[in-house]
């Protein structure tokens, strides 16, 4: 692929992807305390807003972890709770043929895969390589071929369910790829997620991601109108979120992800909005259509 495509705007997306939340490092090692025996080891490239909680329930199923993030920061809870950190993609290929990829952009998908330092660099010959990135499926399907050149398999397997999902290893997960694969694949992907689907070929799991998203825009823009026009007429919002979650006008949105401050506790905004899927990521999600 074009060195172009590898380099541009990786680390701008990169900057946003990896702002943190830094919890109690004793909190983290307190529920990583576990046998390795029968476990290997799963790399993990990309600790972000949404990284961050996948790859800790990793953990919390037993798995021990090679952490890689363009910004080292970002690894340092996992460093000090006991887990691997490394220097590169390719140093996480290198030490582990299972590895999770949680980027926000195609660029940084390719760079983190054929860059001077990506995985392919130092795949090993059967390593499972997913990529729960939402990026174009165009990408995902060139990036599949160059894996299966080296001998490994690779699969597409963004998610749904945001931040708060992420938490409590309630993802959705639409996996694209060899169907004789997924059975590996759940393995892990069960260890963070609810619901793991199959859809097909590599690039169908990120064309169910696509059409999800264009689906949640137009329902969170239409909660948002709905919601300030309500305020604007003189109704109380928990009142009006009430009445909207027992009509036809109830959505994910509504119930589960209001977008009005006081309405509901545990969402982006109750938080000032921080931790929550941007509308930088919703845009770039809109430019794969």
């Amino acid at each position: 692929m074009a060195a172009s495509l590898r380099l541009r705007g990786a680390a701008s997306g990169l900057r946003y992807w990896s702002r943190r939340q830094q919890p109690a490092v004793a909190s983290l090692a307190a529920v990583c305390s576990r046998s390795m025996a029968s476990k290997t080891p799963v790399g993990f490239i990309g600790v972000g807003n949404m990284g961050n909680p996948m790859a800790k329930n990793l953990m919390k199923h037993g798995y021990p972890l090679i952490i890689y993030d363009v910004f080292p920061d970002a690894c340092k809870e996992f460093l000090d709770a006991g887990e691997q950190v490394v220097s590169s993609p390719a140093d996480v290929a290198e030490k582990a043929d299972r590895i999770i990829t949680m980027l926000p952009t195609s660029i940084n998908a390719i760079e983190a895969y054929s860059g001077a330092n990506g995985i392919l660099k130092k795949v090993k010959k059967g390593s499972l390589l997913i990529d729960s990135s939402t990026i174009d499926p165009m990408v995902s399907k060139e990036l599949a071929k160059e894996v299966e050149k080296m001998g490994a398999v690779f699969m597409d397997a963004p998610v749904s369910g945001g931040v708060g999902a992420a938490r409590s290893g309630n993802l959705t997960f639409m996996v694209g790829g060899v169907e004789e694969e997924f059975a590996a694949a759940q393995e892990l992907l069960g260890c963070m997620g609810s619901n793991v689907v199959h859809c097909g070929a590599v690039g169908t799991g990120q064309a169910a991601k696509i059409c999800n998203n264009l689906l949640l825009a137009i329902s969170m823009i239409g909660t948002a109108e709905a919601m300030n026009l309500g305020i604007r007429l003189g109704l109380d919002p928990k009142l009006l979120a009430k009445i909207l979650n027992m009509s036809s006008g109830r959505c994910w949105s509504s119930d589960t992800y209001n977008p009005v401050p006081g309405v509901m506790d545990g969402v982006p905004s109750a938080n000032n909005y921080q931790g929550g899927f941007g509308t930088t990521l919703m845009a770039k999600a809109y430019r794969l259509l």
